[in-house]
């Protein structure tokens, strides 16, 4: 394996595979819980690799994935580029923190939303993220179909 790009060295804590289960909602669709699994990876250059794929708990069925990068050029400035397979890409910035009792705080909200011709409309995502040790804990708001920005998804995740 490559070495950690310097760049990187103050978002190491994000490596690895993270697991745990989620819930989510929106008024146009039913309640429903899920597994997931994402990956930051690293390949010497000054970003990060992220993968996320989720399936759900009743049927065991995949449901969301999403791919992309995080880079970090200064100090507490995240940009995350991600595509999603419902024909969605989104660009995202935000800062990264540690809080008083070392508990890591990641806060993006959406810059660009592009979506093809068949992808449903969404007009605003913010993504919140704690990372305590080996938890991080999410929560995702989307503005969708019309509705205004509203709570969509919270998850628990423990590094593997």
């Amino acid at each position: 394996m490559a070495d950690l790009h310097p760049q990187l060295i103050d978002v190491a804590f994000l490596l690895g595979t993270w697991t745990g289960s989620g819930r989510g909602e929106y008024p146009t669709i039913e309640p429903f819980e899920f597994t997931e699994v994402v990956t930051f990876d690293h390949v010497g250059k000054p970003f990060l690799a992220y993968t996320q794929r989720t399936r759900s708990i009743a049927t065991n069925m995949p449901m969301h994935a999403e791919s992309g990068y995080w880079r970090f050029p200064v100090p507490g400035l995240v940009e995350v580029v991600l595509s999603h397979p419902t024909g969605i890409t989104e660009i995202e910035q935000g800062t990264f923190t540690t809080d008083l009792s070392g508990v890591i705080v990641i806060e993006l909200v959406s810059k660009v939303i592009s979506m093809t011709t068949t992808a449903k409309t969404v007009t605003a995502l913010e993504r919140s993220i704690r990372i305590d040790g080996d938890v991080l804990d999410y929560q995702v708001s989307m503005a969708a179909v019309g509705l205004p920005l509203q709570h969509h998804l919270a998850a628990r995740l423990v590094r593997n």
